[in-house]
């Protein structure tokens, strides 16, 4: 009897303990806030506004940016990587998020998980997974960590 209850007892222990750690559940108004997010971030691209889609960028050193098989660091590179695409003139395709599911980390983290699609004149011209990393700041949700693939063309 005492053996048996010591073994309950340990699997009682361990499940709390396990469960301390999970992740927090899923909080539908923050996946509504974050997808909004997003949705603006897409209609800055589409409208051509440079500044408003990096002013979800966290504006510092450490941000990171994965492309391209190399880890970028800085809010300037990350600007400077997308300047070219919103100069005077040049082309630049729509762009539009699918498959948007958010995490959260904690109170003030959470990691967002979807698709990017280019696209012109219905068509498809790129389209891959992102993650990111975003905390809550005084400013609102910033991307501390951006790490995008392409789909093989």
């Amino acid at each position: 009897m005492t053996r048996t209850l010591l073994r309950v007892l340990a699997w009682v222990v361990l499940l709390t303990a396990c469960r301390a750690g999970a992740p927090p559940a899923a909080d539908p108004a923050l996946a509504g806030q974050l997808a909004a997010q997003l949705q603006r971030s897409a209609d800055d691209w589409n409208r051509g506004d440079l500044e408003g889609f990096m002013s979800d960028y966290a504006r510092d050193t450490a941000t990171s940016f994965v492309d391209g098989g190399h880890v970028r660091r800085g809010w300037d590179f990350i600007h400077s990587r997308y300047a070219p695409r919103f100069a005077r003139g040049a082309e630049r395709d729509s762009l539009r998020f699918e498959e948007i599911a958010v995490r959260p980390l904690g109170a003030d983290h959470a990691l967002v998980t979807a698709r990017f699609v280019l696209f012109q004149g219905g068509r498809t011209t790129a389209s891959g997974p992102f993650s990111l990393i975003l905390e809550r700041q005084a400013g609102g949700w910033k991307i501390l960590h951006d790490h995008t693939s392409s789909d093989p063309r």
